[in-house]
């Protein structure tokens, strides 16, 4: 039992690593190249801090984990959107920018809608569904990118002009890509183990272990990032990666692993996607009422309660 928590906790530790990693060296490599930087952002770090639970799709789907990869994307949706959400307006109020009160958290709510409707409907989500799914991701993905073709036209003229590009080294950066890419493979394959592991031990299902273990374990960096960007009161980029997040990992995690493998779909998971749905619209809601735009560390309170209660209702 020991050996298993052991496992799963080194497991993480190479995740996160990986990731970063993975991301410095592709940045690294993007700077040298004068790719700008607002590309950087909604491509390579935004994918980078998902890439624990992209890797933890492929494993799960080679073993035929299904559970496990259901569970993390939408376990991970209530970390993000509760947990981390509500620690941050805890620690200090949250401003919810126009952009994400506009476009990104209706997405997110549709998203989860979508996701639902799959789970009414279909016994298993195949393969055509799970390219509908990402081609629904792209979409998403791609227009930040359409609209700020502008900006990205103009940061690629001043980078073009950027001296301090010249002391990138390609060669370390490479190295660092192949590193982050060997951790994150391993990382995501002794999570699944020997999470695999446990369940079996005690007689838990995958379920249970992909909502709780694997769902938080995934989101660290999302937790870590976004403390740290309310401490340096800079909220703007982690509430629009956490929202982000939500719409990969339902999209992009699950229409993956449905390429892999086609994947079950659990009933048992409909009541989680309700509760997901009401929490993703209730945060939507925060913007109209009391303080708008916001949210207070009364608000963060309420989703710290409600992650309380979902986590409870789980066990």
């Amino acid at each position: 039992m020991f050996f298993n928590i052991l496992m799963i906790i080194i497991g993480f530790i190479f995740l996160v690593l990986g990731a970063n990693l993975l991301v410095k060296g592709s940045s690294n490599i993007a700077k040298k190249f004068h790719i700008p930087e607002i590309l950087l952002g909604l491509t390579i770090v935004a994918l980078g801090t998902s890439m624990p639970e992209l890797f933890i799709t492929a494993s799960s789907a080679k073993k035929d984990s299904y559970d496990l990869i259901i569970g993390n994307a939408i376990g991970s949706n209530f970390c993000n959107l509760l947990l981390i959400l509500g620690i941050m307006a805890i620690m200090r109020p949250v401003k919810i920018d126009k952009d994400a009160k506009k476009i990104h958290l209706p997405i997110a709510i549709i998203s989860t809608l979508v996701i639902l409707f799959l789970s009414f409907f279909f016994n298993t989500i195949n393969r055509t569904i799970g390219i509908i799914l990402i081609i629904l991701f792209f979409a998403y993905f791609s227009y930040p990118i359409l609209t700020e073709i502008e900006d990205i036209i103009k940061a690629y003229k001043e980078n073009k002009e950027n001296k301090n590009t010249k002391k990138i080294n390609i060669f370390s950066s490479i190295i660092f890509i192949i590193i982050g890419i060997v951790l994150l493979k391993y990382g995501g394959d002794f999570v699944v183990d020997y999470s695999i592991n446990i369940a079996n031990t005690f007689n838990l299902s995958e379920r249970l272990i992909a909502l709780t273990i694997i769902a938080v374990g995934t989101a660290l960096p999302e937790l870590v990032t976004s403390i740290v960007a309310t401490i340096k009161k800079d909220t703007d980029l982690a509430v629009g990666n956490l929202v982000g997040s939500c719409i990969l990992n339902l999209f992009l995690i699950i229409g993956l692993g449905s390429l892999i493998t086609p994947l079950p779909f659990s009933k048992e998971y409909n009541e989680n996607l309700i509760l997901l749905a009401f929490s993703t619209f209730l945060l939507w809601i925060f913007n109209y009422i009391e303080k708008k735009d916001t949210i207070t560390r009364f608000k963060g309170f309420i989703l710290l309660l409600i992650y309380t209660i979902y986590f409870i209702s789980i066990l």
